[in-house]
């Protein structure tokens, strides 16, 4: 492995601004995952936040390696994929799981801050579906 000191300026701050960029967005989905109320809502924020947050360091180090020549980058690719596969699979899963339970149970989840359908949508039998 060779020194940081020999890596060519332009890799180094790609790499810096990659790895920081990752890790705003990681940082982004979990103030999301704080922020929101219900578990509907906090699940979205942390997933997205984890896809394009590891995205980000997963670039950063393939351009390190790539540059230092030290191996191939096919580590990344395959835990860019893997994350990118099951990362949304989990969430689905999640989230089909609570609904299930909420339904069992009686509580359907509620949808408070809805916007308004506008005035040109709302038909007199209140479906949104005009009958001409």
């Amino acid at each position: 492995m060779i020194a940081i000191k020999t890596l060519p300026d332009w890799a180094a701050l790609l790499t810096a601004f990659l790895v920081l960029a990752g890790a705003a967005l990681t940082m982004i989905g979990a103030i999301g995952l704080v922020r929101f109320r219900s578990f509907y809502e906090r699940v979205h924020a942390p997933t997205l936040g984890a896809t394009l947050g590891i995205g980000g360091v997963l670039l950063a180090s393939m351009v390190y390696f790539s540059v230092s020549e030290t191996r191939p980058v096919v580590h990344e690719i395959l835990i860019a994929l893997f994350v990118t596969v099951t990362t949304p699979v989990t969430m689905l899963m999640l989230t089909q799981a609570t609904l299930y339970r909420d339904r069992a149970e009686g509580k359907a989840p509620k949808i408070t801050d809805a916007p308004p359908l506008p005035a040109d949508v709302i038909t007199p039998d209140r479906t949104g579906v005009r009958q001409d």
